[in-house]
């Protein structure tokens, strides 16, 4: 039971490939580029770091197949908790992944529309084109993949509260931090902006349990646990 596992150690990184990339996308390189409210702004600045640019879109694609293997990693330890619930909530990830890695063909575009909105002028018809993309951009690759994320993550934590394979405290924090971003999530589908403090509570979350799983590992789930949350 308390025996180190090849596919534990590797959950544990997962979790935190996952921290690491998103936390350098949204806290690093997104502010650098992005003025929110402003697309003139964005372009100016996207327009005078390309580089910084395709880093950002290189990061993201990072995180969204971090997002695939941290499903199927997820997948394999909570499968005997119930493995249709479990299969369910890898393919929220799956769509989670392919959402934010859609949206970043959007920023890609940005490059472009940025560099020849300096360069001829800053045409009023480009300032558009970017307010557009960027809306895009926030829609697919913020909005519709975190509603993805809440959907696959109350699952999948709901598994690990079951499963026991890591402390119920750390699992019911998973659990209950993800709960009010979904709310958020849907309300902003709606346009009702939430502050985003309600996210502060999730976002160590992964580096907690990414560290503890590697240290630790994850046992071999319980026989008596098999297809037990709910009936099949």
């Amino acid at each position: 039971m308390n025996t180190f596992t090849k596919t534990s150690r590797i959950l544990g990184l997962a979790f935190l490939v996952q921290f690491i990339t998103s936390f350098s996308s949204g806290l690093f390189l997104q502010p650098q580029l992005i003025v929110p409210g402003s697309s003139s702004e964005s372009m100016i600045r996207i327009a005078q770091n390309p580089t910084l640019m395709k880093a950002y879109i290189l990061v993201d694609m990072l995180t969204a197949l971090g997002v695939i293997f941290l499903g199927a990693m997820l997948f394999v330890t909570v499968r005997n908790v119930h493995e249709k619930l479990a299969l369910t909530a890898l393919g929220f990830y799956v769509l989670e992944g392919g959402l934010l890695a859609t949206s970043r063909s959007d920023a890609f575009t940005m490059v472009r529309i940025s560099q020849e909105y300096i360069s001829t002028g800053r045409p009023a018809a480009l300032e558009t084109m970017a307010t557009l993309t960027l809306e895009s951009m926030d829609f697919v690759g913020f909005t519709l993949h975190m509603l993805a994320f809440c959907a696959g993550a109350i699952l999948f934590y709901a598994l690990l509260v079951r499963s026991r394979a890591v402390p119920q405290w750390m699992s019911l924090w998973g659990l209950i931090s993800v709960i009010p971003l979904l709310i958020a999530t849907l309300l902003g589908i709606f346009d009702y902006q939430v502050s985003f403090i309600v996210a502060l509570p999730y976002i160590p979350f992964e580096l907690v349990i990414g560290i503890w799983i590697v240290i630790k590992g994850v046992p071999e789930p319980e026989p008596s646990l098999r297809n037990s949350l709910v009936p099949a």
